[in-house]
């Protein structure tokens, strides 16, 4: 079965200064984000693996760097968050679980690797590090039985933070389409887990991924993090 993965890439990026799209931030290996991105999904799971991205501002220079793969627009873009950008994306894949990721994540490709075991039960996972917890950060906690409890920005005792790389099931896609349609357009994607998590008992797992580099691009001194990495 052909792998479904989203890139949500529709965002201005403004915290960064940049005036293209982030995911077109080249890092100091002369590839930009995204092609890291698609170098990575390709290295896990072979050239058959459909992505999906989510343009909005400056659509026409993400299409241009890369014009084979799938385009779904969010003409809202700056109108809206996550929740809204991957609703469209999820509507747009059928009826396959999905593996997603933010646009602006550099990230160790072994990260995916270790995610094709979840994928591969079909179990729905957040990849997360524990190694430390930022206020600014989406954070999470668990039940008693190991699965994500809460899940964002707000949480008090986090104990680690969301890498911005997951994946939702197909048997939980549903219920969690559901709930991204039902929130407000400003909010995270995480909101849509938490009440799929409350309302439709949505069990998703944590997957540390603390001893390999994740770097959520947001600010030029996480741009110089990840650039050590790569």
């Amino acid at each position: 079965m052909t792998l479904q993965t989203v890139i949500l890439a529709a965002g201005m990026g403004s915290r960064l200064g940049r005036a293209l799209p982030k995911p077109l931030t080249e890092l100091s290996d002369g590839r930009t984000i995204m092609r890291q991105q698609h170098d990575n999904i390709r290295a896990a799971f072979g050239s058959d693996a459909r992505i999906t991205t989510v343009v909005g501002y400056r659509a026409e220079t993400i299409i241009e760097a890369f014009p084979t793969v799938n385009y779904v627009h969010n003409e809202r873009y700056d109108e809206t968050n996550t929740s809204k950008s991957l609703l469209r994306a999820l509507a747009a894949t059928g009826k396959n679980g999905v593996l997603w990721m933010n646009g602006d994540v550099v990230f160790d490709p072994m990260i995916l690797g270790r995610a094709a075991a979840y994928i591969e039960r079909d179990q729905s996972f957040v990849t997360v590090n524990t190694s430390k917890v930022s206020d600014e950060e989406v954070k999470y906690t668990v039940t008693a039985e190991g699965f994500i409890d809460e899940l964002s920005k707000t949480v008090k005792g986090g104990l680690g933070e969301a890498v911005g790389i997951n994946y939702i099931s197909s048997s939980n896609k549903k219920a969690f389409m559901r709930q991204l349609q039902r929130v407000e357009d400003q909010d995270y994607f995480e909101r849509g887990l938490e009440l799929a998590i409350a309302e439709d008992g949505l069990l998703l797992e944590p997957m540390d991924v603390s001893d390999l580099y994740a770097v959520e691009v947001d600010f030029a001194e996480d741009l110089e993090r990840a650039n050590l990495f790569v």
